[in-house]
């Protein structure tokens, strides 16, 4: 399925929904470039999961565990991940088959790790739609995100 998003809000208001519909072990990758709303997305399906806590990219400490919400939440950035020994030394299955549910930004550089049943998100700028546009495109979840297909 294909979102469009026109403004910061629309997109944390997404990923809001995406949170509240969420179940124990899903597993979400989020793509996109620098600067694309990656973060705002995450902060709303934080917010769908009840988490009031502030939340932001874990670019340096690889992962931040959230477990004040309905369900745990588990965010990864793996940009600066130098090689998949790096997520074993941090027990990073733990987290994939545990109670809560991940999002992990920069996916691709882990795809031999990553389990098969995923939610991809993609998030896209178009400046030619505006400078606050975005296509988000969700792979992997039913249309009413009741669940993964």
């Amino acid at each position: 399925m294909v979102i469009e998003t026109r403004a910061a809000e629309e997109t944390f208001a997404l990923g809001e929904k995406i949170g509240r519909a969420a179940i124990p072990g899903q597993i979400y990758t989020l793509t996109g470039d620098l600067g694309v709303g990656k973060t705002v997305f995450t902060q709303g399906v934080a917010a769908g999961l009840d988490i009031t806590e502030p939340v932001s990219s874990p670019t340096f400490t690889i992962i931040q565990v959230y477990e004040e919400g309905r369900l745990p939440f588990y965010h990864f950035d793996v940009y600066r991940i130098g090689d998949i020994e790096e997520m074993e030394e941090i027990g990073y299955d733990d987290y994939f088959f545990g109670e809560g549910i991940c999002l992990i930004e920069w996916a691709d550089l882990i795809e031999e790790i990553l389990p098969d049943h995923l939610i991809r998100v993609t998030i896209e700028k178009d400046l030619e739609q505006g400078f606050d546009y975005r296509r988000i495109t969700i792979e992997g979840l039913d249309e009413n995100f009741g669940g993964q297909k």
